[in-house]
C-alpha cells in the first residue's frame, strides 16, 4: 500500500472525576469516555522523513513539527517495531483544536493504525495501546472507541456496557483552552476553597443509565470536576451551558478541559431543535450534532 487513511472519533467525557495531584504531576482520574460521530481523518503516505500537513477549520494552533502528537505516534511506532520507515501524515480535522474533545490524541491514534498498516507491521491492538499510552492519556481510548472507563491517568481502560444511541449537540467556542492550564486552575480553586480532593470513584448511577440506554438519567448524571476551572478561565461558557439547559437539553457539561460544551438531547429531532436554538442564541462560534457511541480508529 502506498497510502492508508484512518478515521478516528472525538470523545466526550460523561464523567471526569479528578483526584489529588500525584508526585509525577498527573492526577488520578475516573474518566468515562464516550466516542461520538465527529471525526478526523489521517492519511499516512510513504516518505523520506516524518512530516505532517493539516487541513480543516481552526487549525492555526496545530503544531507541524515534532510537537504534533501524530508525528510523535509514528516515530514511537517505528522505534517500537525497530523499523527504518518514515511517513507523511495528512490530517483532515473536524474535531476542534484544544477543544476538550481529544482531537490531538485522536490524530495520534489514527497515525498508529495508519502507519502500522502502511508499513505492514501487523501489531495487535494491545501493542498499539501500549505505545499509545506513552504518547498521551487519551490516545488509548481513541484506538478503542465506544464507551469505556479509564483509570490512572485515564489510559487504563475497561469497556463499559452501553445500550442504544445517544444524541449530542456540541457548541464550539472561539479559541481553545490549555489542558495543563485547566488542571492547574482546578488545583488552585480547590486550594482557595479548602477542598481536599479525594480518591475518585465511578458513578454507579451514570453506569446504570448507560446500561439501560436511559438518556434522561444519563443527562442528569453527567459530571466534570474540571468544569469549574474551565468556567473560571472562560466565563462565557456559563452562558452557553445556560442556553442549552433553557432549550431542553437533558444534560449540559463542559467536555473535558473545554471550552467545547456538550449537550445531551432526548432524540435526533430534539438535537436538531437544540442545535438551531444554540445557533440563534449567539453563545458560541459554531454548533454540530453527533451521536455515540461509535468505534475507535478505523481504516477506511
Amino acid at each position: 500500500m502506498n497510502a492508508v487513511t484512518v478515521r478516528v472519533p472525538a470523545k466526550v467525557n460523561l464523567q471526569l472525576s479528578v483526584g489529588p495531584c500525584r508526585d509525577d504531576g498527573y492526577h488520578d482520574l475516573i474518566n468515562v469516555f464516550h466516542a461520538v460521530s465527529l471525526f478526523d481523518e489521517v492519511t499516512a503516505v510513504e516518505a523520506d522523513g516524518f512530516r505532517v500537513t493539516v487541513a480543516g477549520e481552526s487549525i492555526a494552533d496545530v503544531p507541524l513539527d515534532g510537537d504534533n502528537l501524530a508525528i510523535r505516534a509514528a516515530q514511537a511506532l517505528a522505534a517500537y517495531a525497530g523499523c527504518d520507515r518514515r511517513a507523511e501524515l495528512r490530517i483532515r480535522k473536524d474535531i476542534p483544536v484544544a477543544g476538550g474533545m481529544a482531537g490531538g490524541s485522536a490524530d495520534a491514534a489514527a497515525a498508529l493504525v495508519a502507519c502500522d498498516a502502511l508499513w505492514g507491521l501487523g501489531l495487535d491492538r494491545a501493542e498499539l495501546s501500549e505505545i499509545a499510552a506513552g504518547i498521551g492519556s487519551d490516545v488509548p481510548f481513541a484506538l478503542l472507541g465506544g464507551t469505556a472507563v479509564g483509570v490512572g491517568r485515564g489510559e487504563t481502560l475497561t469497556p463499559a456496557l452501553s445500550q442504544g444511541r445517544f444524541h449530542w449537540v456540541f457548541a464550539f467556542a472561539d479559541g481553545g483552552l490549555s489542558t495543563a492550564r485547566v488542571y492547574a486552575e482546578c488545583d488552585r480553586l480547590r486550594m482557595v476553597m479548602g477542598v481536599e480532593a479525594g480518591w475518585p470513584h465511578v458513578d454507579e448511577t451514570l453506569m446504570a443509565a448507560l446500561r439501560a440506554g436511559d438518556a434522561k438519567a444519563l443527562g442528569a448524571a453527567l459530571h466534570n470536576d474540571l468544569q469549574p476551572a474551565a468556567l473560571s478561565l472562560r466565563g462565557s461558557l456559563a452562558l452557553t451551558l445556560a442556553a442549552g439547559r433553557e432549550h431542553h437539553a437533558l444534560g449540559a457539561i463542559v467536555s473535558g478541559s473545554g471550552p467545547t460544551c456538550a449537550f445531551l438531547a432526548a432524540s435526533e429531532e430534539e438535537a436538531l431543535d437544540l442545535a438551531v436554538a444554540l445557533r440563534g442564541a449567539g453563545v458560541c462560534r459554531s454548533v454540530v450534532r453527533a451521536y455515540g457511541p461509535v468505534p475507535g480508529a478505523t481504516i477506511v
